[in-house]
């Protein structure tokens, strides 16, 4: 038998739906971001954290595996924050402030760990001043703030 309190428990919403509209717009603008202050080559560059220098020789195949792993990366990031909103309940109310920390947070990760653990052929940092402020403003405001939205509209009980 059941107590009275279980039965009334609000049921959990799936967070499918808000990794896939989070992660999906937080990659859409942050290529767009990468195309427009880095040009077209920029998949090849991802590309390269697996396949070394040989991506930037490679045609449309690493063109497409560089894009592919950028949008793993942004639904991997949308992941981890929709399920630890689960356990840290502040995250979905709070989706603003806690948006543009998880913006820093996935900056400092991919720079710090990310990258200079893949085979990127060059070699990462030193940080220009404004290529740090870019950076964490990109972050910020196109990656974390979509994904801490998503989960707001879409995933929050």
């Amino acid at each position: 038998m059941q107590s009275v309190s279980a039965k009334m428990a609000p049921a959990k919403r799936s967070l499918w739906p808000a990794i896939l509209i989070g992660g999906g717009v937080a990659g859409t603008f942050d290529i767009i971001s990468a195309f427009i202050t880095y040009g077209w080559g920029v998949p090849r560059a991802i590309a390269s954290g697996v396949l070394g220098s040989k991506a930037f020789q490679g045609g449309t195949g690493a063109w497409i595996l560089g894009l592919a792993l950028h949008f793993v990366i942004a639904l991997g990031a949308a992941t981890i924050y929709c399920y630890a909103s689960r356990k840290l309940e502040f995250l979905a109310p709070h989706f603003f402030v806690c948006g543009l920390f998880f913006g820093i947070a996935i900056f400092l990760v991919m720079n710090l760990i990310v990258l200079p653990l893949s085979a990127v052929p060059f070699k990462v940092g030193p940080f220009s001043v404004r290529g740090m402020i870019q950076g964490l403003l990109v972050h910020m405001f196109l990656i974390g703030l979509p994904i801490s939205f998503s989960l707001r509209k879409f995933g929050s009980r």
